[in-house]
């Protein structure tokens, strides 16, 4: 039975990945940051359930040792655990960006680094990132999640390179705009981390805020990203990079065909 390791299970794309890869017949090793939602996801029927921080570098080595103790291989990976810091770049403090990449970045390299050699001498394996459409483009008052997101994708398209010579097969994930609690979480970091009542950009922050219950245009369901993560367990030489939702197609086709002074009055609209 194929087995696959899923970062940030507690809600949202990683736990319903979890529950749709269960009704395929493969083995789900869902972890999460906290204890409780590492409970939670056991109530629900993940006996395999693990706690996992990705900043916490003994959590990541603790579950491969424990995953490869009962199946012996670990056949994929799929680093999804991160989270958004919404604000304007001249309000995010350099702290705050370091924490966005100790997450999205980071944690990421280190558990994608500490899987390698064990994929190497099994001969095989996959890794799936999760990068975003706000991997291919950049949107006003993201600038911290869009630079963690650029950096995922100049990471794993150059350890491709490095793996060329290897049965290690590493996919991007450019997901759009999905049901979730991540814009809800964005916005509780907005108002954690930026002072909004004395920055230049306060209407604009208290208008997202305001506005934060508003229809998002081409939203499709967190299914759409389990349904593709399926397809690359499958897949004998999955795809390097993986659209998922018309948004990401839309705007990947106008980062393609627009200078960038036009796509720049085009994303200045969103």
């Amino acid at each position: 039975m194929t087995n696959i390791v899923i970062t940030g299970c507690s809600t949202g794309i990683g736990l319903a990945t979890a529950h749709y890869l269960k009704d395929q017949g493969i083995k789900v090793y869902p972890t999460a940051r906290k204890e409780q939602d590492v409970s939670k996801l056991k109530k629900l029927g993940f006996a395999d359930a693990m706690l996992l921080d990705i900043t916490n570098y003994g959590h990541i080595s603790a579950v491969i040792k424990e995953v490869l103790t009962k199946d012996k291989t670990i056949d994929v990976w799929f680093n999804n655990a991160g989270f958004g810091q919404a604000g304007m770049l001249e309000d995010i403090e350099t702290h705050i960006l370091k924490e966005q990449f100790e997450t999205n970045v980071f944690g990421l390299h280190e558990a994608t680094r500490q899987l390698i050699p064990i994929m190497r001498k099994q001969g095989y394996g996959k890794i799936i990132q999760h990068s975003s459409v706000l991997g291919i483009i950049s949107l006003s008052g993201r600038g911290a999640y869009n630079a963690s997101k650029y950096a995922i994708e100049g990471l794993t398209d150059t350890l491709r390179l490095d793996l060329a010579n290897d049965n290690i097969h590493l996919s991007l994930l450019n997901t759009g705009p999905v049901t979730s609690d991540f814009r809800k979480n964005a916005m509780k970091k907005l108002k954690d981390n930026v002072d909004i009542e004395n920055s230049y950009h306060r209407e604009t922050y208290l208008q997202s805020i305001e506005g934060r219950h508003k229809k998002v245009p081409f939203n499709e369901e967190a299914i759409s990203v389990a349904k593709v993560v399926h397809s690359i367990i499958q897949a004998k030489t999955p795809k390097p990079r993986y659209y998922i939702t018309k948004a990401t197609y839309l705007l990947g086709y106008f980062k393609r065909i627009l200078s960038s002074k036009l796509l720049d009055r085009v994303l200045v609209r969103l």
